[in-house]
């Protein structure tokens, strides 16, 4: 596969219940962590927001198939409920765990209890992880121009190719350089389309077949590809809309408030990733 079919299998869609019925979509992508190279030790875990999660007493995700050669079985899919999986004792908010800063909108989803399920019942899942190998140094950050292509990988409003359980891509530019703290906080952001449902979705630069650096050098025919964060937010802006009071003619009722996106959104540096590895 390229690096961009890859892609399509390190996302999930996720969708939260709430006590009150209330139902949610985000996305969550595939991650190593933990990674001990010599004695093969390593925690498979789905990166999300907190507040894709917050709440959830039940968790719905759709994994793809694997075949006996260890091939994606595009077309077949098994959809498992964190309330099939966990025992009467354990709920699905003990499969998580949060970032300890509350300012950092971050956290993990064990996907091991997901996995062993599956395998007992025959339908072992195929998905291709993330791992920190991908996250940019700083040095490599600042080699970056403040404009760079980016790909957002995830599920907006919901959306996906719910016949392959494929992600939806977007694309867009950086914002504001990868390298500097946006407003002094661990983040940056982008110029792409951002609506609900993306939250927690993977954010790239991804180039295919070489690159230029911020100095004008070319490198032509290697592949460059940097986890640079996760998107968890986006300014917008408010307008009143028009309200017809069609009863009592005396009586005032509030005004409503649209909320209008404006096409950009904040990104969480992917190196914060790594401070969840204390929470295993």
């Amino acid at each position: 596969m390229s690096i961009a079919e890859q892609l399509q299998y390190s996302t999930v869609r996720i969708e939260s219940s709430t006590a009150n019925g209330g139902i949610s979509t985000g996305t969550g992508y595939f991650f190593t962590l933990k990674e001990n190279p010599t004695n093969g030790y390593r925690v498979p875990v789905i990166v999300t927001n907190k507040h894709v999660i917050d709440g959830a007493i039940h968790g719905k995700f759709t994994f793809t198939l694997m075949d006996e050669e260890n091939n994606p079985l595009d077309t077949e899919h098994v959809v498992l409920n964190t309330q099939d999986i966990l025992t009467s004792s354990n709920t699905f908010q003990d499969l998580i765990r949060r970032h300890p800063d509350p300012s950092v909108d971050l956290c993990i989803i064990f996907l091991q209890p997901f996995l062993d399920f599956s395998l007992m019942q025959g339908n072992p899942i195929f998905f291709i992880p993330l791992d920190k190998s991908l996250i940019p140094s700083d040095e490599q950050l600042k080699e970056l121009s403040p404009l760079e292509d980016i790909i957002m990988v995830g599920y907006p409003n919901g959306i996906w190719d719910t016949r392959n359980n494929k992600p939806i891509f977007r694309k867009g530019v950086a914002a504001t350089h990868p390298y500097l703290d946006y407003d002094g906080k661990k983040e940056f952001m982008i110029d792409a389309a951002c609506f609900p449902g993306s939250s927690g979705s993977p954010v790239f630069l991804l180039n295919e077949n070489g690159y230029r650096d911020k100095n004008g050098n070319i490198t032509i025919g290697i592949t460059r590809i940097y986890l640079l964060g996760t998107l968890y937010a986006g300014p917008q802006h408010t307008v009143q809309g028009e309200l017809v009071i069609a009863t009592i003619p005396t009586s005032q009722a509030p005004l409503p408030i649209s909320r209008i996106p404006n096409n950009l959104g904040l990104i969480i540096k992917s190196s914060r990733i790594t401070e969840l590895e204390d929470l295993i």
